[in-house]
């Protein structure tokens, strides 16, 4: 089985969910729906007994995005999961226990420290301007009695600042001048210097306080608020993806089930392939080393098989941090597997990779030189070229410089876009001009030998973020009508498309709502003009625009219809039905396409999938389906492995996995940091993340830590980008790319490199760049025209033949589906409906699939857990009901057999039939006995009328025992079949005479 992760934990999780602790037939979340369940928690919080803590947090919370932080404490709620005190977080913060502003205060200050001040401040006056400024700042102090309200003043004038050599250190010597200092307030210094000692130890200790104060409300909000978010996600049978890997790895590292869980796995496992392992988090990590560890533990339940765990990774192109890849991780694995496995006497056989068969060898050699003894990327970095004869290029494009900031300038010019004289501009505009000319003069090496001409599939440009710059190489190419993909993930909510249908949907869900529907008559749906809308809108008075449209229906008699139409069904159709009768029964989709392009299929048929992911979750309301759109900026990942003959613009990260013959890297700037969470990992606990310039020292080492990864992350981005070329990289730079030789920023550390490997200057664009390549490359311009024949042969004959569209395949004969009364008269009153008879049934066979497996002592507690979920979920009162019933059936002397240990429970079967069109028959089987000589197959039955003998068993259920029969007739040839029904209201065994069901069916 090939899975992702989370896939895999899902399927365990569904294989035991009562020893997990989960509903059996739970639902995974999507962000949107995690999102809006933790508002409506936050919102109930607020309103409720946990106010306070909610106002704690919220009084310490001075950023917008409230929600974003709320989902940053679920998805690390480990960290918040355990009974913190504020000793705990006094300690993490290295403050004593009870240390509070009075003790601060008390610390900091002290009685005769206003005198010296009041002292002090007329002669500093009277000095040179930096004592004067300063004395200016001291003057507003209250020198009758100093407060902790006074040590921000008394930090900024005898401390230093943050971008000093010694950030925030007493100014002892150099405050206040010299003349002051050794004149007029030589007398005053040892005080003055003791008191700087103070004021500085004493900022240490409030960025510590303050620090540990607004953690103290993180914890005390966190843990009642994940703990009824949880509550919330058990009651609906819901687990987010976080779930799944924390709750896998718990089941498999309990005590008391793991033994028994991975014991029934063990029988299933003997070889596991880890894939892109350097991307793996630590909880997954988890699931991995506890599946593993079975291999090592001795005598498994499979000894008598090879185990065999495979991992392939490359350090190197770790570069999902913000998914919870840890480097770190991969190695402490990989040196914990090595131990355990040479501890039972097991090779452990370590293979480097070294070939390349992707990059020709001068972007490989480029590479090696370029990034010798970075940060982050593991032992010294050696590549061999595969074919190392295949010809290679890189160009050093000279940066484009930032211009100068023009005086004055229009004040009408928009502030949020660039103008066209910028410098990622003009690069945009350069890199399309380059790429129009290789698509027609253009020509690279072919892999089976040769050169062949440059198409646009063969051209990827790779930027580190989708920035301005990301936008104007698309917009640049469009506007040169090169063949191009658009962007790699699709934004619904920005597709033009999207709002032209959301804008329409808003006004028949609120017809008074007079913008949208402006924006829907403007849209191709209803294809009005600028000069329509205005004559329709203007001088109108207080009415509603839509009544406006219906009094002048004579004009747009089109428009009035299909509104009408779509008004008509708004309260009756489900929102994808409405839109799809938009874009079908009115045509949307070919006037959306006609007017946007091809391009804007994407993002249709996303908010089609949208709207059948709603309806899934929720009541399929249309006013709802608006409500939860707009909650979550949904994105798209679009497979641009898939793009087609199309020049391809994505993110580095979104290449990983990808390659190109032609590889531009325009985006090489210095590195900045990433958005950050607004709490940090600091040792033992996770702490509320303060400004640095605020952070006190603990925080201050995280922050250090972390820096550092990212640059080790950046570099290994780097790695990833430039290996993604085949023959031809092409770098350039726009704006500020650091000084030469510091190597701050891609473009110097590529420079670099191209210094140590010898390139030469050449020519680009009227500037001076450089170039490095191998093999033979001036024939890819001469040689272009007279190999294009000989690469480009005519088609074969069979590609010019329709191919035969084969006939669909005939769906399968399904036993309990052959027609046929399955009960003796009409449906009584227990239950009421048919709809309650199947549930019932299905309840019935729940408790009877399960329960055997349990002890009697267990059942009731079983039983209440495989009923409190799921669409077939019972009241107490049913669930007791239920429960004596399956009792009645299992504790049956007549039927021990029928639950014995050798009996099969729920058994899958297929076999070929020809009957009314189909060609397999599939069903499952409630019970199945194999004996040497024969085969039973036991059907389950609720009916609340039984049968008095085998004669008067309705004939849907003789059908569907005739297609067991049939079926095991053709597994078990050589045996004798035998079928019979298991009716649980008399708790009896009715056996059918042979051939009867048989002649049914």
């Amino acid at each position: 089985k090939i899975q992702t992760i989370h896939s895999f934990c899902a399927a365990i999780l569904r294989r035991f969910p009562l020893e997990a602790g989960v509903a059996p037939q739970f639902q995974e979340m999507d962000e949107r729906t995690a999102k809006l369940l933790q508002q409506q928690v936050l919102d109930d919080m607020a309103a409720g007994p946990d106010r306070a803590v909610v106002e704690g947090l919220a009084a310490n919370f001075t950023d917008v995005d409230f929600d974003g932080f709320i989902q940053e404490i679920a998805s690390h709620r480990d960290r918040f999961d355990r009974d913190v005190s504020p000793d705990d977080i006094w300690a993490w913060v290295a403050l004593e226990p009870g240390f509070d502003e009075a003790a601060l205060e008390g610390m900091a200050l002290r009685a005769e420290d206003a005198s010296l001040l009041a002292n002090l401040t007329p002669l500093m006056a009277q000095g040179k301007a930096t004592d004067s400024k300063n004395a200016a700042k001291l003057a507003v102090l209250d020198m009758e009695a100093l407060s902790l309200r006074d040590l921000p003043v008394l930090e900024d004038v005898f401390l230093t600042g943050a971008g000093t050599k010694e950030p925030f250190s007493a100014k002892i010597g150099s405050v206040p001048t010299k003349e002051v200092r050794e004149g007029p307030a030589a007398h005053l210094m040892p005080a003055l210097e003791d008191l700087m000692r103070r004021i500085e130890r004493a900022r240490h200790l409030r960025t510590a306080l303050e620090t540990a104060r607004k953690t103290l409300a993180l914890h005390r909000f966190a843990r009642p608020f994940l703990a009824e978010y949880d509550r919330r996600k058990q009651a609906h049978g819901w687990l987010d993806f976080d779930d799944l890997i924390t709750r896998a790895g718990r089941l498999l590292n309990d005590p008391g089930l793991a033994a028994w869980v991975l014991y029934r796995l063990d029988g299933g496992i003997d070889h596991i392939l880890v894939d892109e392992a350097q991307d793996t988090s630590p909880a997954q990590w988890r699931v991995i080393e506890s599946l593993a560890r079975e291999f090592t533990s001795g005598e498994s339940a499979r000894s008598d098989h090879a185990r065999t765990l495979f991992v392939v990774g490359d350090l190197k192109q770790s570069i999902y941090s913000f998914q919870g890849a840890d480097p770190g991780e991969f190695t402490r694995m990989r040196d914990a597997f090595d131990t355990a496995f040479q501890q039972v006497g097991q090779a452990v056989k370590p293979l480097e990779l070294e070939y390349s068969f992707r990059s020709a060898r001068a972007i490989l050699d480029l590479v090696d030189l370029s990034l010798d003894g970075a940060q982050g990327l593991g032992d010294k970095i050696k590549h061999i070229a595969f074919d190392n004869e295949r010809p290679g290029r890189v160009d050093l494009w000279p940066i484009v410089e930032k211009p100068d900031a023009p005086e004055g300038g229009d004040w009408r010019n928009p502030v949020d876009m660039l103008a066209p004289e910028d410098a990622p501009v003009l690069l945009a505009q350069q890199i399309a001009a380059t790429i129009s000319d290789m698509l027609e003069t253009g020509s690279i090496p072919a892999k089976n030998g040769g050169y062949r001409p440059i198409e646009p599939g063969d051209i990827m440009v790779l930027v580190r973020r989708r920035s301005d710059m990301f936008h104007e190489i698309i917009r640049a190419c469009k506007k040169r009508n090169l063949p191009i993909a658009g962007a790699d993930v699709l934004r619904i909510g920005g597709e033009l498309a999207v709002k032209d249908i959301t804008a329409l949907l808003a006004f028949l869900a609120t017809p008074e709502d007079d913008l949208s529907l402006a924006a829907a008559l403007r849209s191709p749906l209803l294809g009005l003009s600028e000069d329509d809308l205005y004559h329709l809108a203007h001088d109108r008075g207080d009415a509603y625009l839509w009544a406006a449209l219906r009094e002048g229906k004579e004009a747009y008699p089109n428009a009035v219809e299909m509104l009408d139409d779509l008004r008509g069904e708004a309260d009756y159709l489900r929102p994808y039905d409405l839109i799809e009768r938009i874009l079908t029964r009115h045509d949307g989709r070919r006037r959306l396409i006609a007017r946007l392009g091809p391009d804007a299929e994407d993002g249709i048929d996303a908010l089609l999938a949208q709207a059948l992911s709603f309806e899934r979750l929720e009541v399929p309301s249309l006013t709802g389906f608006l409500f939860w759109l707009g909650a979550e900026d949904v994105r798209v990942k679009r497979q641009m492995d898939s793009a087609g003959n199309q020049i391809r613009v994505m993110t580095v990260h979104g290449a990983k996995g990808l390659e190109a013959p032609v590889v531009f890297l325009p985006d090489t700037g210095p590195l900045r940091s990433p958005p950050r969470d607004k709490t940090i990992e600091c040792g033992d606990g996770r702490l509320w993340r303060a400004a640095k310039a605020a952070a006190p020292d603990v925080m201050q080492r995280a922050l250090a830590a972390e820096s550092e990864k990212d640059w080790e992350e950046y570099m290994r981005l780097l790695y990833v980008a430039m290996t993604r070329a085949e023959s031809w990289l092409i770098v350039a730079g726009a704006g500020d790319m650091g000084k030469p030789g510091e190597g701050k920023s891609w473009y110097r550390i590529v420079e670099t490199g191209m210094d140590a490997i010898g390139a030469s200057r050449t020519d680009f664009a009227g500037a001076a760049g450089w170039r490095f390549q191998s093999g033979d490359w001036g024939a890819t311009q001469a040689g272009a025209d007279d190999s294009e024949q000989a690469l480009m042969p005519g088609l074969p004959e069979w590609a010019g033949v329709h191919a035969v569209i084969p006939p669909s395949a005939p769906a399968p004969l399904v036993p309990s589906k052959l027609g046929g009364a399955k009960a003796i008269g009409a449906i009584g009153d227990d239950p009421a409906t048919l709809d309650d008879a199947l549930r019932y049934g299905r309840q019935l066979h729940r408790l009877l699939e399960f329960l055997p497996e349990y002890p009697t002592k267990d059942w009731p507690r079983i039983a209440r857990d495989l009923l409190a979920y799921g669409e077939d979920r019972a009241s107490d009162a049913d669930a007791a009901t239920l429960l004596e019933e399956a009792r009645r059936v299992l504790e049956a002397p007549a039927l021990s057999e029928v639950f014995a240990g050798d009996a099969l429970a729920e058994v899958e079967i297929s076999s070929p039939v020809d009957i009314a069109g189909a060609r397999r028959l599939h069903g499952v089987i409630d019970r199945l006995l194999i004996r040497p000589d024969h085969v039973l197959a036991i059907d389950f039955r609720t009916n609340r009328e039984v049968p008095d003998s085998d004669e008067t068993v309705p004939e849907g259920i003789l059908r569907q025992m005739g297609a067991y029969e049939s079926a095991l007739t053709q597994v078990y040839p050589d045996r004798r079949i035998e079928t019979a029904i298991l009716w649980t209201k008399t708790a009896s065994l009715m056996r059918l005479p042979p051939g009867q069901a048989l002649r049914a069916f």
